[in-house]
């Protein structure tokens, strides 16, 4: 059968949509006949905003994808497809940030010749954003002052929330994948040598590994640092919460400890690119925080929120890659690593050409 498409000849501003974008910002104090300049670069501003957060969802959901997979071969562009859209997003969340300093060329009298025609819109009622805390592993008992979600967003978009916790998130993929793979195999440590005081009852390496760190604490860290939370994290004993499995916490800091490993390279890319964005969110919000505390004080948001108070909250709580970011406190010097069996090391190359 003959292909019947018709190439069509495009023209930018057709291509682009430009009319439906362009017309698209309707300043209420226009509309009310009330002279606000900067109302425009408002609108504009958040217009950007949700149209970077459509493209962010549009990386992520080709992750989620990628990683719903039963099994991830390292040896496969996988990875590296994920961790090059990673990158994007971290891009893409830089700009986010710096586009603040935009915003913040307005003066809290500029803001205020509009404010009150916009309540009770607020940015708290972003869907968009919202369902992207979601997909990366926020969940709705985790957030700050939950409570706000349930008369700031209409039904509809709390029900499009919860349906997205019933699906695994990026988190929950990230779980599962760092759960699967083999480097605890009793097979490869046969001949790994543990040290004479270190654990009986653990792997060998992490007798050996637990046994270099504790021997390593000195001064004020022997007693700011309890060896229970090491115990929580990675083997499960303990009061300590964590998202993450402690398979998947030994993992991930196995995979740092041997980041120069080249099987270890694309995986550890990864994982610091998604706490970079942990990071870059945070500042985003820390950002917003300092602006609306210099616009409106310790006023209430429009949308009826505590304003700048909610804004650190939510700052210092929506952490979502935190179990990963604890890590960082149980590294030793490398030339402290326990050197690998050559089994493990020989499963660790790149399959020969």
């Amino acid at each position: 059968m003959k292909n019947s498409y018709t190439k069509k000849e495009q023209y930018y501003g057709d291509y682009l949509g430009l009319d439906k974008i362009l017309n698209a910002q309707f300043p209420e104090s226009e509309a009310r006949g009330v002279d606000a300049h900067d109302e425009m670069l408002f609108i504009i501003i958040h217009q950007a905003y949700e149209l970077w957060f459509k493209q962010i969802m549009h990386e992520l959901d080709s992750i989620l994808e990628l990683f719903g997979q039963e099994e991830i071969n390292d040896n496969s562009s996988t990875l590296q497809v994920a961790t090059h859209r990673t990158n994007r997003i971290v891009e893409i969340w830089k700009l986010l940030v710096s586009q603040v300093t935009v915003l913040e060329t307005m003066t809290p009298m500029d803001f205020l010749d509009f404010r009150d025609l916009l309540a009770p819109a607020s940015g708290f009622q972003s869907f968009q954003f919202r369902k992207l805390e979601a997909k990366i592993g926020l969940k709705m008992k985790s957030r700050h002052e939950a409570c706000y979600y349930q008369y700031q967003l209409r039904k509809e978009d709390i029900k499009g929330i919860t349906e997205l916790e019933g699906e695994d998130s990026l988190l929950d993929l990230m779980d599962k994948w760092l759960k699967r793979i083999p480097f605890w195999n009793n097979e490869f440590w046969q001949d790994f040598e543990v040290p004479e005081g270190a654990s009986t009852d653990l792997h060998p390496f992490w007798a050996t590994y637990r046994h270099i760190y504790q021997s390593g604490l000195i001064g004020a860290e022997l007693k700011s640092i309890d060896m229970s939370d090491f115990d929580s994290l990675f083997f499960g004993k303990g009061g300590v919460s964590t998202r993450l499995s402690p398979e998947s916490c030994q993992t991930a800091l196995f995979i740092t400890l041997y980041r120069d490993n080249p099987l270890f390279q694309v995986p550890f890319q990864f994982l610091s690119k998604w706490l970079e964005i942990d990071e870059l969110m945070a500042s985003w919000r820390y950002r917003h925080m300092s602006m609306v505390r210099r616009m409106i004080g310790m006023r209430i948001g429009t949308g009826g929120s505590s304003g700048a108070n909610y804004l650190k909250g939510a700052m210092e709580k929506h952490h979502i890659f935190s179990d990963f970011t604890r890590l960082t406190t149980y590294l030793i010097p490398r030339a402290k690593l326990p050197e690998l069996p050559v089994a493990l090391k020989e499963k660790m190359r790149f399959v020969d050409l």
